[in-house]
């Protein structure tokens, strides 16, 4: 009887230590698992930033961006000939006026428009004396808006063409994205915009970098507008 509880008791023993053992192997199994699902994770996230990457370089090289760039256009200052007292002032900023609009008056003198245009500086300091040749009216031709970057001259200027496709943002308006074509490129750098590299003290230059759109698809372009320009490469 003693021999028989005694059988008993090391089943019941041994059965215990295969529970445990079974335990330890489900426990080893899920962190196994575990391990498979994180290695994977890995790998699924070094393929995705490889391709990511990949990407950003084939973008890259398809494209130059110039990033100091502003909506503009030609300026015409409104004077009198002879000079005189201003007597009147016929326009506010902001107006747009035709063509041979009179927009001042300086002694007996009308300033007038030579074309359409937009008012965007007036001086109506009535009584004061102009000379002859000083701006009483300053207008822009909006017809001549263009988004123009400064583009320096080892940042891509190489790449860029007359004729290329370009798209532009504007500060104003978030991301939205305007369409347009690479119309001029500057035959000379900009005087004012010398950029010196600190490590060889090599004096890089800018030049101006011109994209022609349509205004009358986009009327609210204004002339000053902070923008950036991208340029497809051929």
């Amino acid at each position: 009887m003693q021999e028989q509880q005694k059988i008993v008791k090391e089943e019941k023993k041994i059965l215990a230590e295969e529970k445990e053992i079974l335990a330890e192997e489900k426990t080893l199994f899920k962190r196994m698992q575990r391990n498979v699902w994180l290695v994977g994770g890995i790998v699924a996230l070094i393929v995705i930033g490889a391709v990511g990457f990949g990407v950003y370089l084939i973008t890259a090289q398809s494209r130059v961006s110039i990033d100091d760039a502003t909506i503009s256009a030609p300026t015409t200052d409104l004077t009198s000939r002879g000079g005189g007292v201003l007597q009147e002032v016929f326009v506010n900023e902001g107006d747009i006026v035709s063509a041979n609009t009179v927009v001042a008056r300086v002694g007996t003198e009308l300033i007038k428009t030579i074309s359409a245009a937009e008012v965007i500086k007036v001086n109506n300091n009535i009584g004061k004396i102009f000379s002859p040749g000083q701006a009483v009216v300053t207008v822009v031709d909006s017809s001549e808006l263009r988004a123009v970057g400064r583009l320096q001259e080892d940042k891509g200027l190489s790449d860029v063409h007359i004729g290329q496709r370009a798209t532009f943002t504007v500060d104003a308006f978030g991301s939205k994205t305007y369409e347009g074509i690479v119309d001029e490129i500057s035959p000379t750098a900009n005087s004012g915009d010398i950029v010196f590299n600190i490590s060889d003290t090599r004096q890089e230059q800018n030049f101006d970098v011109k994209v022609r759109f349509d205004v009358t698809k986009y009327p609210e372009l204004k002339n000053g507008m902070s923008a950036k320009i991208t340029v497809f490469k051929d």
